[in-house]
């Protein structure tokens, strides 16, 4: 047990809990889009409203919230942790070489876009789980969508950070598998398709959900 613990809290082991994090983040992306593409249905909101109500009344979410929110917590401290230990670790950073010649531009932003998905993160949640769940549950869910993506502003601000998670997504998916030792096999054509997928589709996806409401809807 002592020896799992100090593996955990060695460097190598908080970068393979901060890869299983996010992984486990990039599986919830999933299944949040694939509801929320039931906004697209031309059936006025019902198939998602239905999705909606049963995952605001269905008793097995509520442990698989708090295990996502653990997950949200986990890896944003972890993200931290990293960020000020590599920092510590070279003062000098890039006295010799220049920053764009020893690491890409997603992995030298990697905080700063985590931080910024984050303050959006909260307000995403407010709009719509906090309203619905304990101010206001009359009001139906698609109705919420729709009247919060008629707001401009709302809208440039989603999109924004889209752009942000798109390069957050970018290098912790693939650095995830790094920390694996996946990076370098056979398997690294397949890790970087998928990890398209996730930093280029999946943004465009809900990025389209704002724009459908604010121009067609």
């Amino acid at each position: 047990m002592k020896a799992l613990v100090e593996f955990f809290m060695s460097s190598v082991g908080r970068k393979l809990v901060m890869g299983l994090s996010g992984l486990f983040l990039c599986s919830f992306l999933v299944v949040h889009l694939t509801i929320n593409l039931f906004l697209f249905a031309s059936d006025a909101g019902a198939t998602f409203e239905s999705y909606s109500t049963f995952m605001a009344t269905y008793p097995l979410i509520r442990p698989v919230e708090w295990v996502l929110f653990a997950g949200f917590i986990l890896h944003m401290i972890l993200g931290v942790v990293l960020w000020f230990a590599n920092r510590q670790a070279r003062p000098d950073r890039y006295t010799v070489n220049r920053a764009s010649e020893v690491s890409t531009l997603s992995s030298r932003v990697m905080f700063w876009t985590g931080l910024f998905v984050l303050v959006f993160l909260v307000i995403h949640i407010n709009t719509f789980f906090i309203q619905s769940r304990f101010i206001d549950h009359t009001v139906p869910m698609f109705d919420r969508v729709a009247e919060a993506f008629k707001n401009p502003w709302y809208d440039a601000f989603y999109i924004v950070a889209l752009v942000f998670l798109a390069y957050h997504l970018r290098h912790g998916f693939q650095s995830a598998f790094q920390t694996f030792g996946l990076r370098g096999s056979k398997y690294e054509k397949l890790i970087d398709a998928v990890a398209i997928i996730f930093w280029l589709f999946v943004p465009i996806a809900f990025a389209a959900m704002p724009l459908y409401f604010l121009w067609i809807h």
